[in-house]
């Protein structure tokens, strides 16, 4: 009797550890799934946040120019003034701005009224914020807009006629070396190029970025120029790494720049006569750039004659090869982005007709000159 009875005990034992055993892998099997499906979860959560946060530092429109007037009151916090960025539909995320000002130390925001645009980076706005604005409205007058491809001389003009500055302060400015200097120290990505360059005119052509600018009473010419620059930075620092890996630098991006700007109206025009200007480069043949002419003689005018063309200036293309000393205007982002990625073409000639604005390319001298005489000459 006892030893059926110690069997049963056996028995029923190992059945209750057997359950054990089913019960600590069905648990086992309920963590795994579970410790599975968090770890699913925190990564679809980590990659939201990070397309979330990604897609907040990023300009809310780039194709969107317009001002928007921001009032940012006294005593604002960072999250206030991201928060009326966002309401003002300036920036895609309040909370997201509040983030990177911190993550970037960016403090000393000023209260005033501001025009931003939705078109700017996060930077660009934290560092107006930190200049200041208005201490009243901004209107109409307090803008400034710089026609792409216009030169320094077309900006002082521009300048000294829709604000108080003068055009002669505004040269002084641009031959500033000293002010030339703390930039590059401030920019030297941007601006080391162009201060090893021998016999420039201006050192700053090329880097005042054509765009729209506040200008405020409490600034001087000096803030309004290095916001141009800044802008110039912005635009080119994502490609600092291409540009080295061309072999080329920036002086020679900007010149480059500032010819298709004007010789192509269209982006595919410039992006093909971006690469006609580097077939001509390596093939150590002058440039010919009629733009070049144009600067050298300091004139704007619609016709370059024969004569024109052996103006004694380094900026002469015509009879000087390579580069030249550095840019002849102030180019778009579409023209530095088509000598980044030109297309590609084995033509080295190419001529527009006076009549359509049709760009024409040719492989020989030959068949440039029958372009030439088919619609140029054919208007004579």
């Amino acid at each position: 009797m006892e030893e059926e009875f110690e069997e049963d005990l056996s028995e029923e034992s190992n059945l209750k550890r057997a359950e054990r055993r089913k019960e600590d892998r069905v648990v086992r099997k309920i963590v795994y799934i579970l410790t599975i499906g968090i770890l699913i979860i925190a990564g679809i959560l980590a990659i939201s946040g990070y397309n979330y946060v990604n897609a907040g530092l990023k300009p809310l429109d780039r194709n969107d120019k317009k001002l928007v007037q921001v009032e940012v009151p006294s005593g604002s916090s960072n999250r206030q003034i991201g928060d009326i960025l966002e309401e003002e539909e300036v920036i895609r995320d309040g909370m997201v701005f509040n983030f990177y000002t911190k993550f970037k130390n960016l403090t000393n925001f000023q209260a005033g009224y501001y025009q931003f645009s939705p078109n700017m980076t996060l930077d660009q706005i934290s560092k107006e914020l930190q200049q200041g604005g208005s201490a009243e409205p901004l209107d109409d007058a307090s803008k400034l807009t710089i026609p792409e491809g216009y030169d320094v001389d077309q900006i002082a003009s521009l300048i000294a006629k829709k604000t108080d500055f003068k055009k002669e302060d505004f040269i002084k400015v641009m031959k500033d070396e000293k002010f030339f200097d703390q930039l590059k120290s401030q920019y030297s990505d941007l601006l080391t190029d162009a201060g090893n360059a021998k016999d420039v005119r201006y050192r700053l052509e090329g880097y005042l970025f054509p765009a729209t600018y506040n200008v405020h009473k409490n600034r001087s010419l000096e803030d309004l120029v290095t916001q141009m620059v800044d802008t110039t930075n912005q635009i080119l620092t994502p490609y600092y790494s291409q540009i080295k890996e061309k072999g080329l630098n920036v002086q020679e991006v900007m010149t480059l720049a500032s010819l298709v700007e004007k010789e192509g109206v269209t982006q595919s025009d410039r992006k093909k006569i971006a690469q006609v200007f580097f077939n001509r480069i390596e093939a150590q043949m002058p440039l010919q750039s009629d733009i070049s002419i144009l600067y050298a003689l300091g004139e704007h005018k619609e016709l370059v004659t024969y004569k024109d063309t052996e103006v004694d200036s380094p900026y002469n293309l015509y009879t000087n090869s390579g580069y030249g000393p550095g840019p002849f205007d102030n180019p778009s982002q579409e023209a530095i982005l088509a000598v980044l990625d030109p297309t590609e073409t084995e033509a080295y000639y190419f001529v527009a007709d006076i009549s359509t604005g049709k760009v024409y390319y040719a492989k020989t001298y030959e068949e440039h000159m029958e372009l030439v005489e088919k619609y140029v000459n054919k208007e004579k």
